[in-house]
């Protein structure tokens, strides 16, 4: 990845800062040399430069004809030891996390910005809540409620012989099984409350460096009710929480001192999170002792209702923590929370602890039978989300309505449709989980179609969502298919386009013809992904309608609700259920599946950690359990490192940017100090800024936050390829005299046939290798050209003495 030639003679010392983009890279590529020493950073996160290029800051000189390569390795953030491909099963949690940030810009709305982030909250509050009854479904219902109970299921697994209610041991009591039993769903919300905990320290933990916090000036009074630069409202002034009525700062959202530092909203959103796991356990337990004290007057009904009323006030309490407050970014905000906040999961821990004690109080005469109250659970959760996110429809609706983007996503609606697809994948992983234990624990039936055996069985509304899935896997078979054919017939279309940029009338070849407008048309398909979405997102919210329907009206499976129908509708509902319960345990077992090879295999942990570098660059704003936010470890690196580098030498400077690399460069950029933006040049190659960013995240990388980002810095300049099916234009045009950021698109492949310059057939990059297009040095040294010359600076004294080359050019 080293500059294919050398940059022309400009103006003084340069460095040129290379970001790599998705997958990774290492620094003996990045810099095309074998010898590499990493200068500052650790293990994590660091940035490299040649052997040869360490005291590049000692001799200026010797870079008066080529700038200085560094290179900045961030992979380890996302896709390093082998426990992170455990992340995986998280992915619900980061999709929620990923429509905080969808939503259209604000243009002065406070109060609609507001209520969107408490609804995406709420969204990801209930995806904790049904992630925990999954547990307890499983736990406390088919195992320790119905398999306990039957003895033909505990003499089938003999590790269950001492909750047999059949053989009368201590444990045999519902109360006391159900109790040892919610040592599962607790143990599970203690772990994500650890890994939250645990990555919080590695990530929202980390302050950025010295100087981020400083003050910023209050702008006059007449600018105080301006849009920001990204012509949206600002978050804090519309999420402000407790801070205060405050002036607005007059800067790009991605620019706010606050925006990488997320420590006190995380802390704040995990206690609520964990609260409510175990509220949900509690509730499981007291709820199905206090149906039974109904029954028996006295001290015990009396602490049911006790219990319950204790559960109920803290979930109250929970849902006044998560609609409180949102994010804080108009400064660095250190405070920690009240005591309120710090003891909510300790005092709902005690809640369970009570209720466990409660459940095992000996009441002879009790025996477990039918199923738990799942129905109700489930049932009222699959509401409340599609509640949730058709109120968040109508906000989003509304946020847009004053100016609509052609090139948004789904016209504004991508976070709503993204919170269902949130939901979808959490219902599937729980729905599965419960489907494949009920399966198991029922033998060879389909769950709750058994005629004969113990017939333990899921709440019926986890059939009717599992026989939904064929349906609407076939509705998504419709638009598949016409892109299918769509891409097909473009890449014919495009075959004369191709031989025309090539001038290639003389030396036509069908076959190497073909494959280039092909290679056009797949990438295009990246465009129609918002069609996908909404297909998806639309058919899951009316199929999950009709399953909760379906479920109440019949009080049964959909293949005993059908009895009686026409035969072959009955015979249509079995079949669907039977194939809709093993697709979702397929699919639950295909996610643990992935986690485990990528914990023992590195090239799977390595394409497992892909998804995460497009996933996790926002940071944890609606779900403190999603997988944390590399950027806001990355940001702050570059945006010291460049700061660093201007300060100590006052020489000009380069930030290449690929892919993601891309993303975290401009985020960076957006960080400096006004001073040294003017000494910065922007270079980005297969971006997805606006191809992907500005059209899903239309308030942060919309069209004006782009072009401010062009007017802030001294220069930009953007490649891309039609065959790259990730990075695209970022249509920022000509205006103040500065010239339209995106070059002309770059030939892929760089010859059409064999030429005296390329003897052999050159392959189609795509997405990759674009240092060796020549347009990539030439674009590289026509930005330095553009770069004022260095500036004389006095050096600094020495304060890394003894620190080695990690500590040199850290400035």
């Amino acid at each position: 990845m080293s500059p294919a030639t050398p940059a022309p003679e400009s103006g003084g010392a340069a460095l040129e800062l290379l970001v790599h983009g998705v997958g990774g890279a290492t620094p003996q590529d990045m810099l095309d040399d074998p010898r590499t020493v990493r200068i500052t950073g650790d293990r994590t996160a660091a940035m490299h430069r040649r052997a040869e290029d360490v005291d590049a800051e000692d001799h200026p000189e010797r870079y008066a004809a080529r700038p200085v390569p560094e290179a900045y390795v961030w992979s380890n953030l996302t896709s390093g030891d082998g426990a992170r491909a455990l992340w995986l099963l998280l992915l619900p949690f980061m999709v929620a996390n990923l429509a905080h940030w969808m939503r259209p810009p604000a243009q002065g709305r406070p109060g609609l910005v507001r209520t969107y982030g408490v609804l995406v909250r709420l969204v990801a509050l209930t995806l904790t809540v049904l992630l925990t009854a999954a547990a307890c479904e499983v736990a406390l219902d088919l195992t320790a409620w119905q398999c306990a109970a039957s003895a033909a299921c505990t003499d089938a697994y003999s590790w269950l012989g001492f909750l047999s209610e059949a053989r009368g041991g201590w444990w045999s009591a519902p109360g006391r099984r159900l109790a040892v039993a919610a040592l599962v769903p607790t143990l599970l919300v203690g772990l994500l409350w650890y890994l939250s905990n645990r990555t919080w320290s590695a990530y929202e933990a980390q302050r950025p460096p010295t100087g981020y916090d400083d003050p910023v000036p209050a702008p006059r009074a007449a600018e105080a009710s301006a849009p920001a630069a990204d012509g949206s409202a600002d978050t804090e002034s519309a999420d402000r929480g407790d801070d205060g009525p405050g002036p607005v700062e007059l800067r790009p959202a991605l620019g706010r001192p606050g925006f990488w530092y997320g420590r006190r909203l995380v802390a704040r959103l995990r206690a609520a999170h964990t609260a409510a796991g175990f509220l949900t356990v509690a509730a499981a337990l007291a709820t199905a002792t206090a149906r039974h004290d109904v029954t028996a007057p006295g001290a015990g009904a009396v602490l049911g209702r006790t219990l319950q009323a204790a559960v109920a006030t803290l979930a109250v309490l929970v849902l006044w923590v998560v609609c409180r407050r949102g994010r804080s970014e108009r400064r660095l905000d250190l405070r920690v929370e009240r005591a309120l906040v710090s003891w909510l999961p300790g005092v709902s821990l005690t809640v369970l602890a009570l209720s466990a004690v409660y459940a095992g109080w000996s009441r002879p005469g009790w025996t477990s039978g039918g199923a738990l109250p799942g129905n109700i659970a489930f049932g009222g959760l699959t509401l409340a989300q599609g509640g949730l996110v058709v109120a968040l429809g109508v906000v989003a609706v509304l946020l847009q309505r004053p100016r609509r983007d052609p090139r948004t996503a789904l016209r504004g609606l991508g976070g709503p449709a993204v919170a269902m697809l949130a939901c979808a994948l959490a219902g599937v992983m729980s729905g599965g989980v419960a489907q494949r234990v009920a399966d198991w624990l029922d033998g060879p039936a389909t769950p709750g179609m058994g005629d004969s055996g113990p017939r333990i069985g899921p709440p019926v509304l986890l059939s009717w969502q599992a026989s939904v899935i064929p349906v609407l896997l076939l509705l998504l078979l419709v638009p598949a298919v016409l892109l299918a054919v769509r891409t097909v017939l473009a890449g014919r279309r495009l075959r004369a386009q191709v031989e025309t940029d090539y001038d290639a009338a003389d030396e036509r070849d069908p076959v190497r013809t073909g494959r280039i407008a092909d290679g056009r048309a797949r990438a295009s398909l990246t465009d129609s992904a918002p069609v996908l979405v909404g297909v998806v997102s639309g058919a899951t919210l009316l199929l999950g309608a009709g399953s909760v329907a379906g479920a109440w009206a019949s009080g049964n499976v959909p293949g005993r609700a059908f009895d009686g129908a026409h035969p072959a509708i009955a015979s249509l509902a079995t079949v669907t259920q039977a194939i809709g319960s093993w697709m979702i345990g397929f699919g639950f077992l295909l996610f643990v599946t992935w986690g485990r090879r990528a914990y023992r295999d590195a090239s799977a942990r390595r394409t497992i950690g892909i998804l995460w570098d497009v996933g996790t660059f926002w940071p944890r704003a609606a779900h403190p359990f999603a997988p944390p936010c590399y950027a806001e470890r990355a940001v702050p690196d570059l945006t010291w490192r460049m700061s660093s580098w201007t300060r100590s030498t006052g020489g000009r400077l380069v930030i290449s940017g690929h892919s993601q690399g891309s993303v975290l460069a401009a985020a960076a950029v957006w960080q400096l100090p006004p001073a040294t933006r003017g000494r910065v040049a922007l270079l980005t190659y297969g971006s997805p800024l606006e191809r992907l960013y500005g059209r899903w995240f239309p308030a942060y990388f919309g069209p004006e936050a782009l072009r401010a980002l062009n007017r802030t810095v001294h220069c930009w300049s953007n490649l891309y390829r039609a065959t790259d099916p990730i990075g695209g234009p970022v249509r920022v045009p000509a205006e103040d005299g500065r010239p339209a950021v995106d070059a002309a698109v770059l030939l892929d492949p760089v010859a059409y046939g064999r030429t005296r310059a390329h003897p052999l057939p050159e392959p189609i990059l795509g997405h990759s290798d674009y240092q060796a297009d020549p347009a990539f040095a030439h674009r590289r040294g026509a930005l330095l050209d553009r770069l004022p010359p260095a500036v004389p600076h006095p050096r600094e004294p020495d304060t890394t003495a003894g620190q080695g080359s990690s500590g040199r050019s850290s400035g």
